[in-house]
């Protein structure tokens, strides 16, 4: 039983390789060999990143003495990918997964349960912290002269480092749980919390390039830091040069955490997955009930359905958070912008137009909550199916819903940069319409992929949200379309004047958007009825 239950979880997990989210099935073999060189590429060019920057630490801090603080560095950031990579799906795979309750009512132990669920999160944990890892270990076994014991430490470093990350991503998932189960409406404050990680990933992350050239000026006094605030790591990069001592004890302390983790967990996880979330009982209060339209209630459906996911809010609605964070930063910086922006294009206030323009479109395309709307009904696709409305109606509701949580926060980012670029008054008018279509366009594509590539058999709603194809399209499909235009308007620059292709760019979203719509109203209403 364990055995089949781990092979369900793996399975689960890494359904977005071999599974066609469209039919349920597993893909052809031509297929699955096409998925897995695509997340080839894309892992090897974040593996490559990795590599550069492991080739700028290694070499001079290995000719310092300092090769063990390489290689606790380097695991640092590993730690950091692979919470970032695994800690938003924790909580809903051991917590809120699906067949929790399916699995809780079999004759298995809810150890074995847990279990199972955490070799998921380890497994994608260890995935991600493997683009760092690999590429870091590589380089130092190249570039370090190490003995064999240091060579085979080496070696275990990655997997002994994956068990901090899974015990770190329990930690999250653990406190999201509690907090869920003690609030009514938990969601906003594990977005909270999940976007203060972003934040500060990608801070560090911008500040990479000061912090390696203050690793290198004086990495003693790094060092001295590192061993005292962060000693795991420093017995990590001891174990690399090959001392057995430091190897034992990086060992057990993750052993040590996990074991710790394990006990709570195991502890918690039957009354925590079988909670009501800590609802407070409510009296009853007879109350007047007001009358809403069809339109109405479907479209607070689809709020109280993205509302209530933190995966879903997450990963297709980061530009509600980034549009008014842009808007602002962008009014404190006015000043150096525009500074920036005179030396940069001096004479040239139409190239800062159409600049401003793919800035403002590439902000919209984090917002995608129409890609895997459909797909989000699930099993209860049905429910909206014998309302007494047209299927198109629920389609429009779905639309509305990323329009107008995408139309607000662009309002505020474009009236910024409008107010920081001073531009002509022709594209006072343009750069608005543009910014509307667009996000009219990219509203209405994101839901003909979710027509077109639907999944409706998770059991996890991490599935639908971050691992389907009709989501990476949306997202990477509107990055896609601003560079083509882009390099389209260098191709033809000579011939155009920046304000009419605006104009023709406008024109043709105009025209792609009623296609689209035409579409959806006619065929997509009709293969929404038939699933």
């Amino acid at each position: 039983m364990k055995k089949a239950l781990f092979k369900k979880q793996l399975m689960e997990s890494f359904s977005w390789l071999y599974m066609d989210k469209k039919t349920g099935k597993s893909r052809s073999l031509k297929g699955l060999v096409l998925y897995f060189v695509l997340y080839l590429v894309i892992f090897g060019y974040l593996g490559f990143i990795f590599y550069f920057m492991a080739n700028l630490l290694c070499a001079p801090l290995c000719e310092a003495g300092f090769g063990w603080l390489y290689m606790a560095l380097m695991g640092l950031v590993g730690l950091m990918l692979g919470v970032f990579g695994s800690v938003f799906n924790t909580y809903t795979s051991l917590y809120r997964a699906k067949d929790n309750d399916l699995l809780l009512a079999m004759p298995v132990p809810p150890t074995a349960i847990l279990t199972a669920r955490l070799s998921g999160v380890y497994a994608m944990g260890l995935l991600y912290e493997l683009i760092v890892m690999i590429p870091t270990v590589a380089v130092f076994i190249m570039r370090a002269k190490l003995n064999v014991p240091a060579v085979i430490f080496t070696l275990l470093i990655p997997i002994v480092l994956s068990v901090l990350i899974l015990v770190l991503s329990c930690i999250l998932g653990f406190f999201v749980a509690l907090v869920s189960k003690k609030l009514t409406n938990a969601k906003i404050v594990t977005v909270i919390l999940s976007l203060a990680f972003i934040v500060g990933y990608y801070y560090l992350y911008s500040k990479a390039y000061n912090m390696l050239q203050a690793i290198l000026s004086d990495p003693a006094s790094l060092g001295n830091r590192v061993r005292s605030i962060l000693y795991p790591f420093y017995c990590m990069g001891r174990a690399a040069e090959g001392d057995a001592l430091s190897m034992l004890i990086f060992t057990a302390i993750a052993a040590v955490l996990l074991g710790i983790t394990y006990l709570v967990l195991s502890r918690s996880f039957f009354k925590l997955a079988t909670s009501n979330k800590g609802a407070k009982k409510i009296k009853y209060r007879e109350k007047g009930f007001r009358r809403e339209s069809a339109d109405r209630a479907l479209l607070t459906k689809e709020l109280r359905r993205f509302l209530g996911s933190t995966t879903y809010m997450l990963n297709c609605g980061l530009g509600i958070i980034l549009m008014p964070a842009a808007a602002v930063a962008l009014v404190i910086k006015c000043g150096w912008i525009r500074d920036m922006i005179g030396w940069l294009f001096a004479g040239d206030a139409s190239a800062v137009s159409l600049i401003a323009a793919a800035g403002l479109c590439m902000l919209i395309t984090m917002n995608d909550m129409t890609a895997p709307s459909v797909s989000l009904e699930g099993k209860n696709l049905w429910l909206v199916q014998v309302l007494p409305v047209k299927p198109e109606r629920v389609l429009y509701a779905k639309l509305k819903l990323q329009l107008i949580l995408t139309l607000v926060p662009a309002a505020l980012v474009t009236a910024a940069v409008l107010f920081v670029i001073m531009p002509e008054p022709l594209f006072v008018l343009l750069i608005p319409v543009c910014v509307v279509l667009f996000t009219v366009f990219m509203a209405l594509f994101g839901l003909f992929l979710g027509l077109k590539m639907p999944n409706l058999k998770w059991t996890n709603e991490t599935v639908p949200v971050k691992q389907s194809m009709g989501v990476m399209l949306a997202l990477f499909g509107g990055w896609a379309v601003v560079m083509a235009l882009g390099g389209l308007y260098f191709a033809v620059s000579g011939w155009i004047s920046p304000a009419l292709y605006l104009g023709l760019v406008c024109v043709l979203l105009a025209a792609l958007s009623a296609a689209l719509f035409a579409r959806i109203r006619t065929k997509g209403a009709e293969i929404f009825s038939s699933f």
